[in-house]
């Protein structure tokens, strides 16, 4: 897997060509230097709004995957990534199940993370098809302390070509940190699941993931990601 970076950064290339034309002028290239600190600083929250954004479909998917698993299989599926402190309720309709993934006012995962309000996923409750359409919305969510609005559509492949599962993703959310910064992610990705289906343990899951998503930074800067 490997991952490439594109800045569309407009003020960075004016600051850029204002240091190459004074460049021997110490005071005149303190800007660009003050930019590129700027630059990391939103690399890093692009990160981390990445990995939100991925976590949140993890979650998703892992209570599908439950589902689904429990609906197709001769065995039983326990997963061990949701602690207790999580409520799950269902809702059946003549064609779908609607899920509510409830974390109260804070639930602290198996990896550290602390979530608190509530996942809503909806799918096909024929679950003998061989993809299902999961819809993902949030209501008061929190990740780490950190605001999160926005949804997701995930189809979810039972099997692909290679006979593992497979996830297409089209997400869009925002964040909001205690300190009022804000940024956006949108963006696409494919992730095979290669190791540890089925197991419930949450640990020994390997997965393949490609994708490409646009991240706005706090500042206005606008980063393009690539995973291939």
């Amino acid at each position: 897997m490997k991952k490439s970076l594109k800045t569309l950064n407009y003020a960075g290339v004016v600051l850029l060509a204002t240091a190459l034309l004074f460049s021997c002028d110490k005071e005149e290239s303190t800007p660009f230097v003050e930019q590129e600190t700027f630059e990391v600083a939103e690399l890093k929250v692009s990160d981390e709004t990445e990995m939100i954004s991925e976590e949140v479909m993890n979650i998703a998917e892992d209570v599908y995957m439950a589902d689904e698993v429990l609906a197709t299989s001769k065995f039983s599926y326990n997963s061990d990534f949701l602690p207790d402190c999580v409520t799950i309720t269902t809702v059946i309709t003549s064609t779908t199940k609607e899920r509510t993934i409830d974390f109260g006012e804070g639930c602290e995962l198996p990896n550290g993370n602390v979530l608190s309000g509530i996942i809503y996923l909806s799918y096909a409750k024929d679950m003998e098809m061989a993809t299902n359409t999961l819809s993902l919305s949030l209501e008061n969510f929190t990740f780490n302390s950190v605001a999160i609005e926005g949804s997701a559509s995930i189809l979810r492949m039972r099997a692909n070509e290679e006979g593992n599962p497979q996830s297409d993703a089209d997400a869009s959310f925002s964040a909001t940190w205690p300190n009022g910064d804000t940024a956006s992610f949108t963006g696409e990705r494919t992730r095979e699941w290669i190791e540890g289906y089925g197991t419930g343990f949450w640990g020994d899951n390997v997965y393949l993931i490609s994708g490409k998503g646009t991240f706005t930074g706090p500042m206005g800067n606008v980063f393009v990601k690539e995973t291939v």
